[in-house]
C-alpha cells in the first residue's frame, strides 16, 4: 500500500469498502472470492488495500483492544509489542516532560506514551506516519502528539528538540522478511543511542530477548530488563540514564488487569548446591531465566536447582508465586523409556503433557505415545538431575 491508497482508504468511499471487507470471510480459501467482490466497488489496488487492512485488523486483535478501528502495515504489526507491554513501558517514563518516540512506525507505543506525556513521533516512512496520525485520531490523542518525518541517522538536532527529556527507540529488526539478530544490523543500529545520550535523561531501547551480553559492549547501558507476558518471553529493554533502574531485571506482565506487573530486580544470588527432586518442581518464568536470576528466585521460594545447568527448582514447601509454575512430583527416575511407560500404567494415566529442559526428545510425539485412557492427566518432565538424564512424573500445575 502506498500513501495515496491509504489516503483514499480514509475517505468515505474507502471506509465503506473497508467495512465491507471487514465483514467478509477472510480465510485463505475465500480470499479470491472476497477480492472479486470488493473489485466491483473499487479499483483493484483499493480492493487489495481494504482486504489487507481488514485482515491485519483481525490479526491485531490479540495485541490491540481497538484493533478493528486502527491502521497497520504487515511489518509494523509484526514488530509491535501490543498494548500490555506498551502501557507498562510508557509507565517507566512517568514524570518526564516531552518524550520522543524514535522509529514510531504506525504508533503502537506512541498511543501509550501520549497518555503519559506530550510525545513526538519520528519516522522516515510517510505511510507509517500517516497511519500513526490516523491511529492517534481514533484514540482521541491527536492533541498529545506531534509527528515528524526524519532520518534517525542524521543530525540529532533535527528531530530532538531541546525540551525533549526522554527517548523511546524502536529500531527495525527485520530486513527483506528476515529477522536480524545483531544490534549492529538493526535499522538504525542500536549504537545510535551513543549520539543521543547526552541530550536526554532517559533512553529506552526495544531489542530482541535473545540479545547477548557481548553485543552490549560499547553501548554503556545502565540496565537491561527482560519482559514476559502471561509466561511468554517477549522482549528486552535496554535503559540508559539516571532512571534506568536495576542493572538487570525480569518483569512479568499479565493480561489480567487485576494483576499488576511484578519484577525481580535483585542481583543473582550465588547458586546453592543442586539437590535431587523433592516433593515439588518449580519452573521459573522465562524472563527470570533469561535475566539469569534463577538463584535469586530459588532463595525466595526456599528451593534449589535439580541440576547446575538446568533452571528447574525443587522444594518440599509450596510457596505460590507468579514468578514460577509448580507441579507436584509423584516420582522420578533415571531416564528409561520402557520404565516410564510401565510406571505410567500404574497411575490410571489419561492425557500426558511432556515438558523438557536439557533433553533432545520430541515432546509432542512422545506425549501422544504416553497418553492413556485413564482419568488422571499427568505431566512428564524430561530433564537432567545432578548431571544425569532423568524423568519426573508430575501432576498439576498447583498453587
Amino acid at each position: 500500500m502506498d500513501l495515496a491508497t491509504f489516503d483514499w482508504l480514509l475517505s468515505a468511499d474507502g471506509q465503506a469498502l473497508l467495512a465491507l471487507a471487514s465483514a467478509a470471510d477472510l480465510s485463505a480459501a475465500a480470499q479470491l472470492a472476497v477480492l472479486q467482490r470488493l473489485r466491483r466497488h473499487a479499483p483493484a489496488e483499493y480492493a487489495a488495500a481494504a482486504y489487507e487492512m481488514a485482515l491485519l485488523r483481525r490479526r491485531a486483535a490479540t495485541k490491540f483492544a481497538a484493533a478493528e478501528r486502527l491502521y497497520f502495515t504487515r511489518d509494523a504489526l509484526e514488530q509491535a509489542s501490543g498494548e500490555i507491554i506498551a502501557a507498562y513501558r510508557a509507565s517507566r517514563y512517568a514524570g518526564h516532560g516531552r518524550i520522543a518516540d524514535l522509529g514510531c512506525g504506525i504508533g503502537g507505543d506512541l498511543l501509550a506514551l501520549a497518555q503519559i506525556a506530550p510525545v513526538v513521533g519520528v519516522d522516515r516512512d510517510p505511510l507509517r506516519l500517516a497511519m500513526a496520525a490516523a491511529n492517534l485520531q481514533v484514540r482521541g490523542l491527536a492533541s498529545r502528539a506531534t509527528l515528524l518525518e526524519a532520518d534517525l541517522t542524521g543530525d540529532p538536532a533535527s528531530f530532538l528538540a531541546a525540551d525533549i527529556t526522554a527517548i523511546f527507540f524502536d529500531p527495525a529488526r527485520r530486513r527483506a522478511g528476515q529477522r536480524m539478530s545483531s544490534l549492529a544490523d538493526y535499522d538504525p543500529p542500536v549504537a545510535s543511542i551513543n549520539r543521543w545520550r547526552d541530550r536526554v535523561a532517559l533512553i529506552g531501547v526495544k531489542v530482541a530477548p535473545g540479545v547477548g551480553d557481548d553485543q552490549l559492549a560499547g553501548l554503556a547501558i545502565n540496565a537491561i530488563e527482560f519482559l514476559s507476558v502471561d509466561g511468554d518471553m517477549k522482549e528486552a529493554l535496554l535503559w540508559v540514564g539516571s532512571d534506568a533502574g536495576p542493572q538487570r531485571c525480569a518483569t512479568l506482565l499479565s493480561s489480567n488487569p487485576a494483576e499488576a506487573p511484578i519484577s525481580l530486580p535483585a542481583p543473582d544470588a550465588p547458586p546453592a548446591e543442586p539437590v535431587a527432586p523433592r516433593g515439588l518442581l518449580y519452573e521459573p518464568d522465562p524472563a527470570i531465566i533469561r535475566a539469569g536470576l534463577v538463584g535469586t528466585l530459588a532463595q525466595q521460594l526456599g528451593a534449589a536447582q535439580i541440576d547446575a545447568q538446568i533452571a528447574y527448582l525443587t522444594s518440599d514447601d509450596l510457596r505460590p508465586s507468579r514468578m514460577a509454575r509448580c507441579w507436584r512430583i509423584l516420582e522420578w527416575h533415571p531416564f528409561n523409556l520402557k520404565r516410564l511407560r510401565a510406571r505410567l500404567r500404574t497411575f490410571d494415566t489419561g492425557p500426558v503433557t511432556v515438558k523438557k529442559r536439557g533433553s533432545p526428545l520430541d515432546t509432542d510425539t512422545l506425549a501422544r505415545r504416553l497418553s492413556g485412557n485413564g482419568q488422571r492427566p499427568l505431566v512428564v518432565v524430561l530433564t537432567r538431575v545432578l548431571d544425569q538424564p532423568a524423568m519426573l512424573i508430575c501432576e498439576g500445575p498447583i498453587g
